[in-house]
């Protein structure tokens, strides 16, 4: 599921296959809103928008889905992170904005013939 593939639903189990710093690198990437489930039961959904694994004590950072926050939260806390909201960034590669672009500009372009432009000496 995380090797190129789309992360929008993804709800991954932590364990000895994949570390929760993992998980945390692919939520700071992933252009949309992301849930933690934290240790205590509760959760807190918002957009991820800053990490440090390397911190004294490791922490995520989020503003909340009003908004709110900055919120810090430490890994220790966090049980698992669901990428529960729509994936902004999912199709808009390179590839297809130079494809809209090309074909933006092609629209644009008048074609010869097309009687757009007046003939000279009318």
């Amino acid at each position: 599921m995380t090797d190129g593939a789309i992360l929008e639903g993804w709800i991954p189990e932590i364990g000895p296959r994949l570390s929760l710093a993992e998980v945390v690198e692919k939520a700071f990437d992933y252009r949309g809103n992301v849930t933690l489930i934290l240790n205590d039961g509760s959760e807190t959904e918002g957009y991820l928008f800053n990490r440090n694994a390397d911190a004294p004590v490791p922490f995520v950072q989020l503003f909340d889905v009003n908004g709110a926050g900055p919120h810090t939260i430490s890994y220790r806390e966090i049980r698992t992170i669901r990428f529960t909201g729509r994936d902004t960034a999912a199709g808009n590669s390179y590839a297809a904005w130079l494809r809209a672009k090309e074909a933006a500009k092609a629209a644009d372009r008048p074609e010869k013939g097309s009687g757009s432009t007046p003939p000279r000496g009318v």
